[in-house]
């Protein structure tokens, strides 16, 4: 018997949004009581959410690497070699 397919309300996609800006996806499926593979399932399936994660993660992405910069500016050295690392090869 097959069983029912796992899926988020929009107001748990929502969640997803900050959740992902701190948790990887793992610790999102744990968050939810599910297994990470359904998880992963999930987001194939719900577009919405697959759209929360990247969100969640581009908002980190754009946080951090912003206060990495505004750091290199200021004439903090690591941060300015770390980015030009990362950033310029």
């Amino acid at each position: 018997m097959p069983r029912n397919k796992i899926e988020l309300t929009p107001a748990q996609a929502k969640e997803v949004e900050t959740l992902a800006a701190v948790l990887n996806h793992t610790q999102i499926a744990d968050y939810f009581g599910i297994d990470p593979d359904t998880f992963a399932a999930i987001r194939k399936r719900q577009p919405d959410v697959f759209r929360s994660y990247k969100k969640g993660k581009a908002k980190a992405i754009i946080n951090i690497g912003g206060n990495l910069i505004k750091q290199a500016k200021d004439g903090n050295t690591a941060a300015a070699i770390f980015y030009l690392k990362t950033q310029a090869g």
